[in-house]
């Protein structure tokens, strides 16, 4: 996604007004609850961060308008706090360690493996409350009481997603594709066997994440012959080129990506649908009429268009999951308190719909969040209508 002179001009619009309205709650006297972020926001995965940081200012700027806060029957105003992770546990680390410094007790982020391996600890260390969306296998669990995740990994809506691609494509076979840190070698397996449940065979390859010459990879993967080629959990930039080489290379098959949302930044860098040709996604929101109102009122709230990437839906019905607990819970610095008020609350959201609490099967503890979710498919180089699943409940 190209990041343009006005989109930096509206970000710090933005962070200014969130800026002004806690230096005036400080100057009245008013408490102020700091959120904090941490996501990656340069690189070829920005597009995950960028809609992480607007959900949070808009979620933000919701819970002021509404006096949603009230701390002792006073009001409480919310502001934002983003650092650049920078997609990695060192990144995430550092981030983590300045919010502490700040005071922050919650963190919304991080979004990969690598950088919540660096939070986790640091959060743990000061009792900070995360909201997480990393598909590791370590992810959230017992040994870490305060970290929740806002959507399902691939243990929980793989499967449906083979399945209707199996069905779409016939395909046999499958060479799984991703990173090879925490943030590809924790979700390929865990969707290799998905395919391999569905009777597709599948093997694994890694690359060094920041490669950018993705020629001796493309052609091992020809040389594997397979049906069909998942990008995992790729960064979309990375997904992009890859598609576009594969394409090159004469790869004919349907090509995945699991690891989530970003269809239109890959199509974009691929050269679009045509070259996409038989293509197929995970969308963690199906964007209807009710969740684009989530859009509608970003718009009229923050002065720009929302962020492309549909994490941003997901990012928003999470973070108001989350101010919802501090407001029932009474308190912005008791986060064990929080999260108890955050475990009781319904899973449902005016925009997104009904979901469930989930984990116990994979992680040992019933902390992510699950929403209907959608499926995305290309046929033939045409964009289909996005296929809505119901949430998932078991895994």
């Amino acid at each position: 996604m190209k990041i343009t002179r006005r989109d930096f001009a509206m970000a710090g619009a933005a962070l200014a007004a969130l800026g002004t309205l806690a230096g005036s709650a400080a100057a009245a006297g008013i408490q102020e609850l700091k959120i904090g972020v941490v996501g990656v926001l340069s690189g070829p995965a920005a597009q995950w961060g960028l809609a992480l940081k607007g959900a949070v200012e808009f979620v933000a700027a919701e819970a002021n308008r509404d006096g949603l806060i009230k701390i002792d029957g006073a009001p409480c105003q919310v502001s934002v706090v983003a650092i650049d992770s920078k997609y990695t546990a060192e990144g995430g680390a550092a981030a983590a360690n300045a919010l502490a410094g700040q005071g922050v007790k919650f963190i919304i982020g991080a979004i990969g493996s690598p950088e919540l391996t660096g939070v986790k600890p640091i959060a743990k260390r000061n009792s900070m409350l995360v909201l997480a969306s990393s598909y590791a296998k370590d992810a959230i669990g017992p040994q870490w009481p305060l970290v929740f995740h806002v959507g399902p990994g691939p243990s929980g809506w793989a499967d449906p997603i083979i399945k209707i691609a199996k069905q779409k494509f016939g395909m046999k076979s499958v060479v799984l594709v991703a990173p090879n840190d925490q943030g590809g070698t924790d979700i390929v397996p865990v969707e290799a066997e998905a395919y391999k449940k569905n009777g597709i065979a599948a093997t694994e390859e890694y690359y060094q994440r920041g490669t950018t010459n993705f020629a001796p990879l493309v052609t091992r993967i020809m040389n594997e012959k397979p049906e069909a080629v998942d990008l995992a959990s790729s960064p979309t930039g990375d997904a992009g080129i890859l598609v576009k080489q594969l394409r090159q290379a004469g790869f004919e098959g349907p090509i995945g990506r699991l690891g989530g949302p970003g269809y239109s930044e890959i199509s974009r860098v691929a050269g679009g649908d045509s070259v996409l040709k038989n293509f197929y996604w995970y969308e963690p929101i199906v964007v209807d009429e009710k969740a684009q109102m989530i859009a509608d009122d970003y718009k009229k709230m923050m002065g720009a268009d929302r962020p492309e990437n549909n994490l941003f839906f997901q990012w928003a019905a999470g973070v108001r999951m989350v101010l919802k607990a501090i407001a029932k819970a009474g308190t912005i610095t008791d986060t064990a308190k929080v999260a108890e008020a955050l475990r009781s609350l319904p899973v449902t959201d005016p925009n997104i719909g009904t979901g469930h609490w989930i984990g116990q099967e994979f992680f040992g503890v019933n902390q992510e969040l699950s929403f209907p979710f959608g499926v995305g498919l290309i046929t033939d180089g045409q964009l289909q209508p996005i296929t809505r699943v119901e949430a998932a409940t078991g895994k």
